[in-house]
This record gives C-alpha cells, structure tokens and sequence, in this order.
C-alpha cells in the first residue's frame, strides 16, 4: 500500500481530501484482489515516525480508511508508540482523525521514559469475541504487567492531566511549527516541514529520482555539540527511507514541558548544523 505522503504523490491539481480519497479506494481495491475473507487488518501509524518523518494524515484519509475496514470486515490497527500518549497534542493521534481503531498500540509516552513499558488497547468487541471462542490469547511475555513500570505509566499520566500538558503540546506545537516555517521555509535544501502538536520533523529537499543532497547524519553531530555549559540539543535522523538511498529527514521530539525559549534554540541549533552539513560537502 502506498503511504498517505502528500509531499511526494499528492498529483498536479488534486486536493488533499481528493488524495485521501484515491489512498483509500487502493485500498479497497487491494482487499477485493486478495479477497476480504483473506484478509485480517490493516495497519498504520496514525502520524508516521521514524520511517517517514512525521507523517501526518491529510484530512479525512482515516475516516475514508474506516469506512473501507468496516464494509470489509477488516480489522484497523493503528500503531501510536511514537505519536501517542499526548505526542501530538491528544492522548491518543487519532482522536485528531475522528476515528476509533480496532486495536492501537502505545508505549514511549505512556511511561515517559521513566520505565520501559508498551502496550496494546483493544475494543471490547474484539476482547468478547476471543473470550467467546477459544477463550485463549497467546500474549504473555517475560516481564508482562511489570509492576514498576505500570505504577510509572500511571504516574506520568497523572502528571500529564494535572498539569494540563496536553494544552501545553498543542500550544508549544504550535509554536515550534511557526518557529521551523520561518527558518527553514524557503531554505534551499529543506523540502518540507509537517509535523503535529511536539513531533516535527523537515525533509530534505532532493529532485526526483537523485540520492538527496543532504545526509541527515551529517547535521546530526554538529547539533548535538556541547555549548559551553554543556547543553546538547538532540535530534532523530534518518536517511534512505524512500528506496535506501533517496529520502532523508530530521525528527523533532521536545518534552511536553519545553518552553518558547527551549523550542528556540532547539531551531537556533539545527539552521547552523544543516548549513555546515551542506557546505561540507
């Protein structure tokens, strides 16, 4: 299935619900070939992560996609272990969609890194239907329902509600997204900033059919050296991710309780390590 990725296939005068739709309709087309009663789920992240850079839906795709499952009797998982938890401004990314998967997977932002812990939401339907058939569900792990890292998860949630950080993503979200618009926007070598509430991400600009200009590996090191009282700003870089050789990108992942003054320097760094990247090579 080809990924809702506007910036490269959104056609010459299509709109992006138009785009949305057209992803949906393959899809419904791929079920028919390989035949509905063969096939279980489909699954995706709701604002892709790693492997695209912060994907995000264009408007509707998700509604489109749960009226093809549904008239198919297919299952939607929706993988959220990097954008939910309140990573993009909601508890969970695709409430922003208007949807409500089968099965969604969380971890990362549901212990806040003060434990490893991941886990799987399902519907009541779907718990009811195993539990009216074999009654058996082969999900044991080694260290299943570990109960430190499930007091930790409950504990970062109560913090997350409290404190109201939730709003706060959504605002800093919004300010980080201005602040990269206004550095990176007609920068020569950056091809596109998406992202949504403290996941952003910018992609290298590269013409069709050319390895890119700009390893996101090389900036990477230059924005992560120490200043003088040894602060580090980090990112997340990923190269080849269209073909293994084209497509590359930097993922922005601040903490909820970042400020202006963070967020700014967080940009601040990033310009200068890209531009010596480039003119390094």
């Amino acid at each position: 299935m080809a990924p809702c990725y506007p910036y490269r296939d959104l056609r010459e005068g299509e709109t992006p619900e138009a785009y949305g739709r057209r992803l949906a309709a393959e899809l419904d087309e791929a079920i028919v070939a390989a035949g509905p009663d063969r096939v279980i789920a489909f699954v995706a992240e709701t604002v892709g992560g790693a492997t695209a850079g912060v994907l995000t839906p264009v408007p509707g795709y998700f509604r489109a996609v749960r009226e093809v499952c549904d008239r198919h009797g297919v299952l939607l998982v929706l993988d959220e272990v990097m954008c939910g938890m309140g990573r993009t401004g909601t508890l969970h990314a695709c409430e922003q969609e208007g949807v409500v998967p089968d099965l969604i997977t969380i971890a990362k932002g549901l212990g806040g890194g003060f434990q490893p812990i991941g886990a799987v939401l399902a519907q009541r339907r779907i718990v009811e239907a195993m539990s009216r058939g074999s009654g058996f569900f082969q999900h044991g792990h080694t260290y299943l329902g570990h109960p430190v890292a499930c007091a930790a998860a409950l504990a970062v949630q109560r913090v997350i509600g409290r404190d109201g950080l939730l709003a706060r993503v959504r605002s800093s979200g919004a300010a980080l997204e201005a602040m990269l618009r206004a550095r990176f926007g007609d920068h020569p070598h950056v091809g596109d900033v998406r992202g949504r509430g403290l996941f952003m991400g910018r992609r290298a600009r590269a013409r069709p059919r050319e390895p890119s200009a700009v390893r996101p590996r090389r900036p990477a090191p230059r924005a992560r050296q120490a200043r003088g009282d040894g602060t580090r700003a980090m990112t997340y870089p990923m190269g080849g991710t269209i073909d293994g050789r084209r497509g590359d990108h930097i993922v922005l992942a601040p903490p909820f309780i970042a400020g202006n003054e963070h967020l700014g320097e967080i940009v601040e760094r990033l310009a200068p390590a890209i531009d010596a990247a480039i003119a390094s090579l």
